[in-house]
């Protein structure tokens, strides 16, 4: 069927009234819509109501352009027309920053002016854009949203990632949507076990194909703060370090655990009845970096072809490009998927990248499969939506990610105001607030008196938190220092996060700062 060519009606600077009743449409050739312009507009307003017939097809829905039409009709009397006015729907224009049309709107009945003009709809669009948003609150839709996720705090956390999916579900959740959160139920021997403790088990176990052979899973569940936390239970989540390795490096079985976690994820909305009824097939899943990239590969290749979650969505949320799930070609039969889809994940490694001669560079990416198969992507933030589609950032990923870039989009990330507000922040030394700022100044004098510096008040202090990863710019930092230290700041090395400077070794190694930054004055 045609397209109603409206735009038509916006360059003659007019507004349409819309009746509540409805109407349908017919494409433009039938409507004669120059002929109907013509007639009909002369009074500076064109009023669309429900005909009492359905016509003879020349018209669209008992709209046509026949001085005997029921459906348009020029207003002889002032009274009529008002009335029409009165329980009519506004035909509004939605424009981008630079005020190019790029869509229209229907705005609610009430007390709105007809605009007669650009110039008028110009004074208005202000007003009218909040009475738009009001509705829209009002009558907000509601989702089953599903987190799929290797860490969720407070229950794991290594970085920003774990921060996010432990809060953005609680948010949601307060909108009204249905949020569960899917995330492995570690146990490393530590202290940490304990955040486990108010998750019980469901009693609900699945066999899970992948990997030659059926492993057992088990769920945890814990219901707080209006979200539903499940956790994954298995042995390879059971075992010291941190989520994806120890002290000796990443653990070999990554590939095998998060398998299993997105596997699981695509199950657990419909097998676990938490709160008395599942979650069922309409589900929003957002899968965050390669840990939960196999879902929306499972959703298109080994749900949907069965009619199994055919009308649920997967967002892609990349927090960091550069870890992407990369392994032998030869693991793909390992992750329960149809052979047919290898293609999805296939990645070749370019020749400077292999190791040997004879290596063919053949692997499979789990990201890339994620980016392919989603729905929609997001980044935490606009600049890394553009910086991931550039050479310098895309990690050999820029391409693909260029040819999606209509369903990419960067989000910034939030913070909890309430765990962040140093009003009550229980973790600083002193409280402050935007109305009393005194205690923030005690709050530095305490943090050098605790790492041993001159109390100087006035002296800038400068700190970096965040791995020795050359992704974070800590050689930058090693490039910076000597200019920095001609002034007069404080620059102390367990700022930059106590993890990395307690392995001097490791630190030698990789960017030899110690004997540097020990010759710039900076305290280690």
């Amino acid at each position: 069927m045609g397209s109603l060519p409206l735009i038509r009606v916006i360059t003659c600077k007019l507004a349409t009234n819309i009746s509540r009743e409805g109407c349908s449409f017919r494409p433009s050739r039938q409507l004669r819509f120059g002929h109907l312009l013509t007639r009909s507009f002369q009074n500076g307003k064109l009023t669309v109501v429900r005909s009492d017939k359905t016509g003879n097809g020349d018209g669209f829905g008992g709209l046509t352009d026949g001085s005997n039409s029921n459906a348009v009709k020029e207003e002889e009397e002032e009274g009529k027309e008002e009335e029409k006015e009165k329980h009519g729907l506004m035909l509004g224009i939605d424009r981008d920053d630079s005020g190019s049309v790029i869509g229209l709107h229907l705005i609610p009945p009430g007390d709105h002016e007809v605009i007669d003009s650009y110039e008028d709809e110009a004074t208005d669009t202000k007003d009218q854009d909040e009475g738009i948003e009001d509705e829209i609150f009002q009558t907000r839709v509601t989702y089953n949203i599903v987190f799929v996720t290797a860490e969720a705090a407070p229950y794991s956390k290594t970085g920003g990632l774990g921060d996010v999916c432990g809060s953005l579900p609680i948010i949601l959740a307060g909108r009204g949507h249905r949020v569960m959160v899917v995330s492995p139920r570690y146990l490393h021997g530590t202290s940490a076990d304990k955040n486990f403790t108010g998750a019980f088990d469901v009693d609900r176990r699945i066999k899970i194909h992948c990997f030659g052979g059926e492993q057992e899973i088990a769920f945890f569940h814990e219901y707080r703060e209006g979200v539903d936390w499940v956790f994954v239970d298995h042995p390879s989540y059971h075992r010291p370090g941190n989520p994806y390795g120890d002290s000796h490096g990443a653990f070999g079985d990554n590939q095998f655990r998060f398998t299993l976690l997105c596997h699981t994820a695509c199950e657990a909305p419909l097998v676990l009845p938490l709160g008395g009824y599942t979650y069922g097939e309409k589900c929003l899943f957002l899968v965050n970096d390669w840990h939960a990239g196999l879902v929306p590969v499972l959703l298109a290749s080994k749900y949907r072809p069965f009619g199994v979650y055919k009308d649920a969505r997967s967002i892609l949320v990349i927090h960091n490009l550069a870890h992407q799930g990369v392994e032998p070609a030869a693991s793909y039969k390992n992750l329960g998927l149809p052979l047919e889809w290898y293609g999805a994940l296939e990645w070749v490694f370019p020749t400077w990248a292999r190791t040997h001669a004879l290596d063919t560079g053949e692997a499979v990416n789990i990201l890339k499969g994620a980016i392919v198969t989603a729905d929609r992507i997001l980044t935490v933030s606009k600049g890394y939506a553009w910086e991931i589609t550039t050479v310098e950032g895309g990690y050999g990923l820029n391409d693909l990610l260029s040819s999606r870039r209509s369903v990419l989009n960067g989000i910034v990330n939030g913070i909890d105001v309430a765990e962040w507000d140093p009003s009550s922040d229980e973790h600083i030394a002193f409280h402050y607030s935007v109305d009393d700022l005194s205690g923030k100044v005690q709050c530095k004098t305490a943090l050098q008196q605790e790492l041993g510096l001159p109390i100087r008040p006035e002296c800038p202090l400068i700190g970096f938190i965040g791995r020795l990863d050359y992704q974070k710019g800590i050689d930058l930092i090693r490039w910076a220092t000597p200019e920095l230290m001609e002034d007069n700041v404080q620059l102390h090395g367990n700022l930059f996060g106590r993890r990395l400077f307690s392995n001097l070794l490791q630190l030698k190694k990789h960017f030899s700062l110690w004997m540097k930054w020990s010759e710039y004055g900076v305290q280690i």
